[in-house]
C-alpha cells in the first residue's frame, strides 16, 4: 500500500511540473535610473520550458524584437535579456518578461527604467483665438527626472516675468495684434523649448469660393461651396441670396443655413428660368463678403396651365381651330407643340400636334358634334387639358342658345309658381315633421310619378373584378392592402416591354382619379405557374414595398388582380413606374456598342455607382436582402437617375426558391457571394459582393464578368483567391473600393452606409465646374418632306462635342429595333406616330418601327432582344455579349 502511494506520489508530481508547476523564474529584471542617452540592460530568466519562448513586456504591451538572444543555462533553464543602446524619454516605464505555458501564462517581477535627462512636455501651449484686448490664458507643464521643473515664458520675443513651478499658467491682459509666445523649461540636466503658438486677433471670414450647382433635379437645385478664411473664429452659419432674371429682377428671400456641411438645396424653383445666387458666411465677428454671383437655368417642366380661350369656325371644307398662347410662367419651358385630343360620339380620336396656336383641319363636316381639347406641350410632356368644347354648326348654335334663353325664362317661372303654391299650403295646413323632413299629407288619392327616359342604354354583363375577399388571405393582410390595391379596369395594357421566363413586363397606362392617365410598367405573372401560395406572397411583397420611399429606390405604385376566363385564380400584375431610359446594362451596352457611341464621363460613373449604393443602404436599413444586385436590375428614370429594381421580389413572387438549379432557371453565379455559392446563405454582406461585381460592370460600361471564366469555373476560381481584374482606365482608388467588397469574410466587406460616404468622397474630390448647359430637343415642325423629325444639337458653345448621355438616350438613329421611330409627312399637323409625338408622350426606346420589333401582341425573348443589340459590334463584342447571355440567365421582369 506505501509502495502504491509512493508511486501516485510521483505521478502527480510529475503531472503538476508538466502543467507548469515546475515553470518557475530564476531572475527577475530589476529597477534602473540611467541618464538619457545611455546603455540600459534587463535581464529575465526561467526554467522548467523545453523551448525558450519568453517575451517582454513594457507598460502592458509586447516588445517585438528581431536580435532577441537566448542563452542555455541548463536544461530547461534559458535566459535573455532586453538593451537599450541609447536610452530616450519614451522608453521609460514599467518592464517585465512574460512564457507561455500548457495555456498558462507566467509572469516575472517588474522592474522601471527611469530616464533622467532634460524635461519632456506634459502640455504645450496652444494657438488661441481671441478678440483684441480680451484677457485670456497660456498652460505650459513639463516633467522630468530629475526634478524640479522650473518654466519660463516668452511672448512676443520677450521674456514674461521669472521663472515658475510647473505647470505653469500665464495671464495675459489681453493685446491688439498678432503675436508669437513659446515656453522653456530647465532642470538640472538642461533646457527644452516648447513648440512656439501664435495668438490669433479674430476677424470677418473671406468670402465663400467654388460656388456651384450640384444637381439638379425638376426645381429642387443642390449647391456647394467652399469655405474662403474663417477669420481664426468657426463658421456657424452661411446666408444664400437667390434673384430671378426674367424682364426685370426679382430678389427672392434670403435663407440662413447652418454649416458645416457647405451644401443647400434650393427648393421651389421655377421651371425653365434664370437664376442667379450668391453665399456669404458668417462667424463670430460677423458676415462676410459675398462669393461672386453664380448663373444657372432650371430645367424645363410640363406647363402648369391649360390653353384659354379656345375656338372654332366649321365650314365645309374645313374646321379652324384657335386658343390663346400660354405666359412665360405658365408654360415652364420651351414650346415643342401643341397637342389636340377630340373625341366623335363618344369614342377617342388619335391626337393631333401643331406648331402654332391655330389649326385648319380639311373636311368640316367629319367635325360636326366632336368635342376638342388642347394642351401645351415641352419636351418635358404636356400639361393641363382646356375645356371641351362641342363643335355645331353657326345655325344650330343660335337656336341652342335661343332655345336656352327660353327654357330659362320658362324654368324661371314654373319655379316661382311653385314656390308661391308651397307656401300657400304650407300656411294652411299643418305639416308632420319627421327626422327626414316634413311630409305631407295628400288629400286626394296617392300621386304617381311618370317619366320618360331622355338616353337608353343596352350593355353587356360585365365579368365582375376580381377583390381581395376571393383570394382566401387573412385580414391582416387584407387591411394592408386595400390603399393598393388598383382595379383592372383602370389599366390599358400596351406593347410589351420585355419577357422572362416567369412572365413579361408591359407597358401600360393607369387611369387616375382626375381622369388623366399616368404611363407605367406592369409585370404580368404566367398564368401556368400561378398558384394561390404564389399569389399571396407576391401580395405580401407589395404590402411591404408600399412603404417603400426613396429616390433611388423603385417604388410600387399597386398591385391589380386580372381574371382569367374560367379559372378560380386571378393573375397578379404589380405596377411600377415607367422608367423612360430602360435598365442600366443596356445604357451602359449602349455607351460602347451602338452605332453611334459616346463617352461616359467618369463623374456620371461615379454617380450611378452612389445612387445604386444609396438605394441598398436604404433596403438593407429596412432588413431587405436583394439576393441578385446587377446592372440589369437599376432602372434609368428620365432625370438619369437610377433606382434599384426587383428587389426581394424574385424569391417570393415567382418560386418558394428564387436561384435553383436545373432546366427552369440557372444560377447568375458571376454576381453571387462566395458563401452563398457555398452554403446558399444570403446577408446583406452578399449584397455588398454584388455590388462590387456591379461597380465592376460601371466601370468596364457593361462587359460581362469574369471574361473567360465558365460559370462552372467560377466558385474554384474565387476559392483560389482569384478576383475580378482592375479595368483598364479605371483609378485606384475606385477599384479599391470595388475589392473591398469582395472579401472572403462578409464581416470584412465595407456596409453600403460606409459604401456611400466613400462614393460621396470620391465624387465630390472629381471637383466639377458648374455644370454645362443641357442639350435641348428640338422637332423640326418645319423641314421640307423626308427631313429628319428629331434632331440633337449641341447646348452651349461652339465647338462639337461627343454626345453626353442624355443625349445619347434622346437620340433616334442608333440601329436597334424598338428606336426606330416614323415621321408624318404632313405639315399642318403632325399624328401620334411622328417624332414630336417620341418627344412629348412617348419613350423612344419602345416604339415599334418599320424596321421590325414585336407587334401587338407578339412576344419577343429577352435573349433575341439582347443579341440583336449586338449588330452592329464587332466581332469580339458581339461574343462578349453572346458569353453575357449564358451568364446572365435570369431576366427579372
Amino acid at each position: 500500500m506505501k509502495r502504491f502511494l509512493w508511486i501516485l506520489v510521483f505521478f502527480w508530481g510529475s503531472f503538476e511540473w508538466t502543467c507548469g508547476s515546475g515553470v518557475m523564474f530564476t531572475k527577475h529584471p530589476s529597477n534602473q535610473t540611467v541618464s538619457q542617452g545611455n546603455a540600459v540592460r534587463l535581464g529575465c530568466a526561467v526554467q522548467g520550458v523545453m523551448e525558450p519562448d519568453i517575451v517582454w513586456m513594457k507598460d502592458g504591451d509586447k516588445l517585438y524584437s528581431t536580435d532577441q538572444m537566448f542563452i542555455t543555462l541548463g536544461e530547461q533553464h534559458w535566459e535573455t535579456f532586453h538593451s537599450v543602446k541609447s536610452v530616450q524619454q519614451q522608453d521609460a516605464g514599467q518592464y517585465w518578461c512574460e512564457v507561455e505555458f500548457h495555456g498558462l501564462t507566467f509572469s516575472s517581477e517588474r522592474a522601471w527604467i527611469t530616464v533622467e535627462g532634460v524635461p519632456h512636455f506634459l502640455q504645450e501651449p496652444q494657438d488661441v483665438a481671441t478678440f483684441p484686448n480680451v484677457p485670456f490664458n497660456l498652460t505650459c507643464a513639463a516633467v522630468g527626472p530629475p526634478e524640479p521643473v522650473q518654466v519660463l515664458w516668452w511672448l512676443g520675443g520677450i521674456q514674461e516675468g521669472e521663472a515658475r513651478p510647473s505647470p505653469s499658467v500665464l495671464h495675459i491682459q489681453g493685446v491688439n495684434t498678432s503675436v508669437k509666445f513659446y515656453c522653456e523649461a530647465k532642470n538640472t540636466r538642461g533646457i527644452s523649448v516648447s513648440r512656439t503658438g501664435t495668438v490669433h486677433i479674430k476677424v470677418l471670414p473671406a468670402a465663400p469660393a467654388g460656388l456651384q450647382v450640384l444637381r439638379m433635379v425638376d426645381s429642387n437645385i443642390t449647391l456647394s461651396w467652399n469655405p474662403g478664411f474663417s477669420g481664426h473664429s468657426e463658421l456657424s452659419t452661411c446666408i444664400i441670396q437667390v434673384s430671378r432674371r426674367s424682364v426685370r429682377r426679382r430678389d427672392l428671400p434670403q435663407q440662413e443655413v447652418p454649416v458645416p456641411p457647405h451644401l443647400h438645396v434650393l427648393s421651389g424653383l421655377r421651371s425653365h428660368s434664370n437664376y442667379s445666387v450668391r453665399v456669404s458666411c458668417v462667424n463670430e465677428v460677423g458676415a462676410s463678403p459675398f462669393s461672386p454671383w453664380l448663373h444657372f437655368h432650371t430645367p424645363e417642366s410640363v406647363p402648369s396651365a391649360a390653353p384659354r380661350n379656345l375656338t372654332f369656325d366649321l365650314s365645309e371644307q374645313r374646321l379652324s381651330l384657335n386658343w390663346a398662347t400660354l405666359q412665360e410662367d405658365e408654360l415652364q419651358g420651351k414650346l415643342l407643340a401643341y397637342k389636340v385630343q377630340w373625341t366623335l360620339g363618344g369614342e377617342p380620336q388619335e391626337p393631333l400636334l401643331f406648331k402654332e396656336n391655330w389649326a385648319q383641319l380639311p373636311g368640316g363636316g367629319r367635325f360636326f358634334n366632336a368635342s376638342f381639347q388642347v394642351s401645351a406641350c415641352t419636351s418635358v410632356g404636356c400639361g393641363p387639358w382646356s375645356p371641351p368644347v362641342l363643335v355645331l354648326p353657326a345655325s344650330v348654335r343660335v337656336q341652342v342658345q335661343r332655345s336656352h334663353v327660353w327654357v330659362g325664362l320658362l324654368l324661371g317661372l314654373l319655379v316661382a309658381t311653385v314656390v308661391g303654391l308651397l307656401l300657400a299650403f304650407v300656411t294652411q295646413r299643418r305639416g308632420k315633421e319627421t327626422q327626414f323632413g316634413s311630409v305631407f299629407k295628400s288629400p286626394g288619392p296617392e300621386s304617381c310619378v311618370s317619366f320618360t327616359a331622355a338616353r337608353s342604354f343596352s350593355r353587356n354583363c360585365a365579368e365582375p373584378e376580381s377583390t381581395l375577399d376571393s383570394l382566401g388571405i387573412n385580414n391582416d393582410l387584407k387591411n394592408k392592402l386595400q390603399d393598393v390595391l388598383i382595379p383592372v379596369r383602370l389599366l390599358t395594357l400596351g406593347n410589351m416591354l420585355g419577357k422572362g421566363e416567369f412572365g413579361s413586363v408591359r407597358e401600360a397606362f393607369l387611369k387616375m382619379e382626375d381622369t388623366s392617365l399616368q404611363k407605367v410598367a406592369v409585370k404580368v405573372l404566367k398564368s401556368d405557374i400561378t398558384s394561390s401560395g404564389d399569389i399571396e406572397q407576391c401580395l405580401k411583397e407589395a404590402a411591404y414595398m408600399k412603404d417603400f420611399h426613396h429616390p433611388n429606390v423603385i417604388q410600387l405604385i399597386g398591385v391589380s388582380l386580372h381574371r382569367r376566363p374560367g379559372q378560380r385564380l386571378p393573375i397578379p400584375m404589380v405596377v411600377l413606374p415607367f422608367m423612360k431610359h430602360g435598365d442600366l446594362h443596356t445604357f451602359l451596352l449602349l455607351s460602347r456598342l451602338g452605332e453611334q457611341p459616346f463617352d461616359l464621363s467618369l463623374q456620371t460613373l461615379i454617380q450611378f455607382m452612389l445612387d445604386i449604393s444609396r438605394g441598398m443602404d436604404y433596403l438593407s436599413s429596412r432588413n431587405i436582402i436583394h439576393r441578385d444586385l446587377a446592372a440589369r436590375n437599376c432602372m434609368l428614370d428620365e432625370n438619369m437617375t437610377v433606382c434599384v429594381a426587383d428587389f426581394g421580389l424574385s424569391k417570393k413572387i415567382y418560386s418558394g426558391d428564387y436561384y435553383r438549379q436545373g432546366s427552369v432557371s440557372k444560377l447568375p453565379v458571376k454576381w453571387i457571394a462566395l458563401e452563398s455559392l457555398a452554403d446558399n446563405i444570403y446577408t446583406t454582406q452578399s449584397d455588398v459582393w454584388a455590388f462590387g461585381v456591379t461597380m465592376w460592370e460601371i466601370m468596364t460600361r457593361g462587359q460581362t464578368p469574369y471574361p473567360g471564366v465558365e460559370n462552372s469555373e467560377i466558385y474554384e476560381f474565387l476559392i483560389k483567391g482569384e478576383r475580378l481584374k482592375k479595368p483598364a482606365d479605371c483609378r485606384d482608388d475606385i477599384y479599391e473600393i470595388m475589392h473591398s467588397c469582395w472579401s472572403p469574410v462578409p464581416k470584412c466587406r465595407p456596409s453600403f452606409q460606409h459604401l456611400v460616404g466613400q462614393l460621396e468622397a470620391l465624387w465630390l474630390s472629381l471637383s466639377p465646374g458648374p455644370p454645362q448647359k443641357e442639350p435641348l430637343l428640338y422637332v423640326n415642325l418645319e423641314g421640307d418632306e423626308g427631313e429628319e423629325g428629331e434632331r440633337i444639337r449641341k447646348g452651349g458653345g461652339g465647338g462639337a462635342r461627343s454626345p453626353g448621355p442624355e443625349e445619347a438616350a434622346a437620340a433616334s438613329s442608333w440601329s436597334v429595333p424598338w428606336q426606330q421611330g416614323t415621321v408624318d409627312e404632313e405639315r399642318d399637323w403632325l399624328m401620334v406616330g411622328s417624332g414630336a409625338t417620341l418627344a412629348i408622350g412617348g419613350d423612344y426606346r419602345y416604339i415599334i418601327g418599320p424596321c421590325g420589333g414585336a407587334e401587338e401582341g407578339e412576344e419577343e425573348s429577352g435573349e433575341e432582344g439582347r443579341r440583336r443589340e449586338s449588330v452592329d459590334a464587332s466581332p469580339e463584342e458581339a461574343r462578349d455579349e453572346e458569353d453575357e447571355d449564358e451568364d446572365d440567365v435570369i431576366i427579372n421582369v
